[in-house]
């Protein structure tokens, strides 16, 4: 039989102990203004390449919108 702690641990460092095991959320996805497709925050977009109303990068074959 293993070592057994002596100690009941409270909640709140068993907490502390095991931030790091967190369920990951989903990333928050926003709206393109221009071409409204969904696109990660503070990104190019990457179906009409645009960031902050203006174009960034030039886009060569335009992709479909998603649905």
């Amino acid at each position: 039989m293993g070592a057994l702690p002596k100690r009941k641990y409270a909640k709140a460092r068993q907490g502390r102990r095991r931030g790091h095991l967190k369920v990951a959320s989903l990333p928050h996805i926003e709206l393109c203004s221009q071409c409204h497709s969904p696109k990660l925050p503070h990104r190019v977009c990457p179906t009409c390449g645009t960031y902050a109303g203006r174009e960034v990068i030039e886009i060569k074959t335009p992709r479909k919108k998603a649905s």
